[in-house]
């Protein structure tokens, strides 16, 4: 008898990987938010609990509602669900707080209706949230969510996605200074129009990351986590990024850069002894100045969104 009611982890995700604005992300391990979500004989969706964050429970205001009825309006499921959320990732940090809801939605219900949609649908479907809470449907953080590890989206349209292999020293560092940046108020200070000298150093470091990844060349990886268009305008929105960046990589970083719009900084190092001391050296920027903050060191998540038990 198949369940009606499962229990998961949504991990939280680092988009845009310094040089790949809205086409990387990667998956982190050690943290995320929970979620149940349960099958139930009346038609559409409730979310039944929130608890973690300040967020709205309606159903169209909430991403996981909305991701979720884009998946119903899809399927010719007679059943609906309810959804309790319990988040961890703080709502405008720039971990993945809407991709995790988004996803955790579409991925549960998926399986309990046994696995009718392919995972490049469920990210379309979890899409729609971030549209809702961004104003914009970009995959960058739901399809790593979804897939594991990193993820380029090679195409918005047609959609197509690529999972990338992740190697097995490489560690995440995100630190969270405790104020809130928007997607969508980042979003509009960008430039829509780039100089075709950036836009070249753009993508040879995409393609280096990428190669990096697939070879698994540390050095590689570290000399394409550059970026020439998106960081040196948003990062103007956060306390300190430029001497957290320069600590971050004096303490053995190969790179560091924005976490997704922020403020949520990230560092990528080889082993975990040294994200540690990335860390410690990304604290003491904040605690000199007075700035609250959250910080994690993760491994890669390869595997994306799982059940617990």
């Amino acid at each position: 008898m198949k369940p009606n009611e499962i229990k998961i982890f949504c991990p939280a995700t680092i988009a845009n990987i310094s040089c790949g604005f809205d086409v990387l992300g990667v998956a982190l391990d050690s943290v995320g938010d929970e979620m149940v979500v349960r099958k139930t004989s009346e038609k559409g969706i409730r979310i039944t609990k929130l608890q973690g964050q300040d967020l709205p429970m309606e159903t169209l205001k909430n991403v996981a509602g909305v991701a979720g009825l884009a998946l119903l309006e899809s399927s010719d499921s007679q059943y609906g669900f309810e959804i309790e959320i319990y988040k961890n990732i703080k709502a405008g940090s720039g971990i993945g707080s809407s991709a995790a809801s988004s996803t955790g939605a579409v991925w549960a219900m998926n399986e309990l209706l046994d696995k009718p949609f392919s995972t490049i649908e469920l990210v379309k479907f979890a899409m729609e949230g971030e549209r809702l809470a961004s104003g914009v449907a970009h995959a960058d953080n739901v399809a790593p969510a979804l897939f594991g590890g990193f993820t380029l989206v090679r195409s918005y349209e047609p959609l197509d996605i690529i999972p990338i292999p992740s190697p097995e020293e490489l560690f995440a560092t995100v630190i969270h200074p405790q104020i809130e940046v928007k997607t969508s108020d980042s979003r509009k200070i960008l430039k829509t129009n780039i100089t075709l000298k950036d836009g070249i150093k753009q993508w040879g470091n995409v393609g280096g990351l990428v190669a990096g990844l697939y070879t698994n060349d540390y050095d590689l990886i570290g000399r394409s986590l550059e970026d020439h268009i998106v960081e040196p305008i948003r990062s103007i929105l956060i306390p300190e990024f430029d001497k957290v960046k320069s600590e971050a990589i004096a303490s053995g970083a190969l790179g560091c850069g924005i976490s997704g719009s922020g403020p949520s900084i990230f560092a990528l190092s080889r082993r975990e002894k040294i994200a540690r001391k990335v860390a410690d050296s990304m604290k003491e920027v904040y605690k000199n100045v007075g700035i609250d903050y959250e910080i994690h060191v993760s491994k890669i998540n390869s595997s994306g969104i799982k059940i617990l038990e």
